[in-house]
Parts: structure tokens; C-alpha cells; sequence
């Protein structure tokens, strides 16, 4: 009786997990990656700055892991308190790297050993 229970209670928990849903992140997934690919292949270097380029990237890199995260980590379906302690944890992470990086470089420009 305990695994009938059991099994419910994971039904119930990512009972927004349909197949259906599972092919529509792969499509959005896939269009991502085309539209990267068109970018990084088929537009010339000379039609498109090299920052608008890695902006765009890095944008389209994020909204496909936003997607992979949500859906098929399951976040999307967690409790609030769970996903603002790793959204808060990962820009912490971020604030760091950004602040090593800011500090390297002034010691670079500064210290020119």
C-alpha cells in the first residue's frame, strides 16, 4: 500500500510533465539552436558587429538554459522558497566572478609585471 501511495505523490508532483509539453520545450530547444547555428554560419562577419553577435549568444545560450532548468530539472514545478534560494545563490556566484574579474584586470592595467 506504501509504493501505491508513493507513486501517487510523484504523479501528483510534476503532473504538468506531459508528453506533449516535453515535445514543445524540445521544439523551442531545437529552434534555439538553429537560430544560433544560422547565426554563427550563414550571417557574414561584415553584416553583424562581433558584440551583437556574442550579446545575442549569451541571450539565447540563457533562454535555453532557463528552459532545460525549468522543465527538465523540474524547477518550474518546486516550491517558491527553493527558487529564490538558487536564483539568489547563482547571482551571488556571478557578483563574485564579475568582481574578480573587475580586480584582475585593474591589477593587470596597474601592476604590468
Amino acid at each position: 500500500m506504501q509504493t501505491k501511495d508513493t507513486e501517487l505523490h510523484h504523479a501528483g508532483d510534476h503532473e504538468g510533465m506531459t508528453k506533449g509539453r516535453i515535445w514543445e520545450v524540445f521544439f523551442i530547444l531545437l529552434a534555439i539552436t538553429l537560430v544560433e547555428f544560422v547565426l554563427a554560419l550563414a550571417v557574414p562577419d561584415a553584416a553583424i558587429s562581433k558584440l551583437l553577435r556574442n550579446t545575442i549568444y549569451i541571450v539565447l545560450t540563457l533562454v535555453k538554459a532557463f528552459y532545460i532548468i525549468a522543465f527538465f530539472m523540474h524547477l518550474k514545478f518546486e516550491k517558491y522558497t527553493l527558487k529564490l534560494f538558487l536564483i539568489l545563490s547563482i547571482i551571488f556566484i556571478i557578483y563574485f566572478i564579475v568582481l574578480m574579474l573587475v580586480e584582475g584586470n585593474y591589477l593587470n592595467t596597474h601592476m604590468n609585471l
